[in-house]
């Protein structure tokens, strides 16, 4: 007779300590606790030989804000590690208290019963090209934080501009020359704009430095190809491959979706069946660009000049995929519009479909590489 001598470890992480907790394979043996420990490497090291006596180790933590070090090292001392995703894991409605040690607990019992749903963990070059991306991204959204606040400002003092203020070289001549009433007025208003320039400008060194970056980057060549869809921009094709890492681990463009949050929410019983809005439960950084994206789907199909000048160096495939990608959804759009439906709700419903055809067009570009 063999016996399972696995010894299954839950690890609840936080900046200054780790909570240890761990459970044999026996499903009547009861979650033993550990104690607490720190986040250095020789208290990890202690653990492992600590618990190296009781049979092979497999470790689990909730992803969260320490990122993936613990698990990069568990692994380079042999030792198998998973990193569940914090939203998935298995919680009992009726019960009303939290602590580091129950939780500790409780990720050693799910592990031992399966019921954990792993994170992708992106390699280190992966993650550091990423969180370049996720920078120009977030300077981007200050950069429209700053120009509202600046337009909210001359609102509230009744001053307005003619035309647009879409920011142009013409806006931006009269908010040069406009001058206010109040000297401590014009003070706030000069602090506004300069925050609106200083933005600016971190968010255009950041896609520099992303272009300096991306040829020596895996995902390059699968972002140039992005580049061949409509509303793709360099910007947007960095962001969706980064975060995506690997479409590899999708086994069909419905899984992708659902990983990006743009499936639509379900309540269902018996024969009745209600469906919600999307469940915004997936990646909130490439959701958000595929969404700016898809508003160009509003328009009549045609290849601008701008897709033009890059269909020399995009594949044939490719390019066929995004025209049919371009028809598709430009009729997917306009035929929602004449159903009544909302404009959000037909670009949220564009930019799902778009999601699809990326997912088909990374698998054309990843299927060489694989065999």
């Amino acid at each position: 007779m063999t016996y399972d001598t696995t010894v299954f470890v839950g690890l609840d992480v936080h900046k200054d300590s780790i909570t240890v907790a761990c459970v044999g394979a026996d499903p009547a043996e009861p979650p033993v606790d550990v104690g607490t420990i720190g986040p250095q490497q020789y208290a990890i090291d202690r653990l492992i030989k600590k618990l190296a006596g009781r049979g092979s180790l497999q470790f689990v933590y909730e992803a969260g804000p320490c990122g993936f070090w613990l698990q990069r090292y568990l692994q380079s001392v042999g030792q198998q590690c998973l990193v569940a995703a914090p939203s998935l894991i298995p919680r009992r409605p009726g019960v009303r208290i939290k602590t580091d040690r129950l939780d500790a607990r409780n990720l050693a019992l799910a592990l031992r019963a399966g019921t954990l749903t792993a994170v992708h963990i992106p390699t280190p070059e992966e993650e550091a090209f990423r969180d370049v991306v996720r920078a120009w991204q977030q300077c981007k959204r200050d950069v429209t934080a700053a120009k509202q606040r600046l337009k909210a400002f001359l609102l509230r003092n009744d001053i307005r501009y003619e035309g647009r203020a879409t920011w142009s070289a013409a806006h931006r001549r009269w908010l040069a020359r406009l001058v206010l009433p109040s000297p401590a007025q014009q003070i706030v208003f000069q602090e506004l704009v300069d925050a609106v320039l200083e933005r600016e400008r971190r968010r255009d060194r950041l896609e520099y430095q992303l272009d300096a970056l991306a040829p020596a980057w895996p995902g390059h060549r699968l972002a140039c190809a992005l580049l061949a869809f409509r509303g793709i921009q360099k910007t947007v094709a960095y962001t969706v491959v980064a975060e995506t890492t690997s479409f590899a681990r999708f086994s069909h463009p419905s899984r992708y979706m659902a990983w990006l949050g743009f499936v639509p929410s379900e309540h269902s019983s018996g024969a009745s069946r209600h469906q919600g809005p999307i469940t915004r439960s997936g990646n909130r950084w490439a959701r958000t660009l595929l969404v700016e994206a898809a508003w160009s789907y509003r328009y009549a199909p045609k290849v601008s000049a701008i897709i033009e000048r890059r269909a020399p160096q995009i594949d044939p495939a490719i390019r066929t995929l995004a025209w049919k990608a371009h028809l598709r959804l430009t009729h997917k759009y306009r035929r929602l519009i004449a159903r009544g439906k909302h404009a959000n709700v037909a670009v949220t419903a564009v930019a799902r479909e778009l999601a699809g055809f990326i997912w088909d067009a990374a698998r054309l570009i990843e299927q060489p590489e694989r065999t």
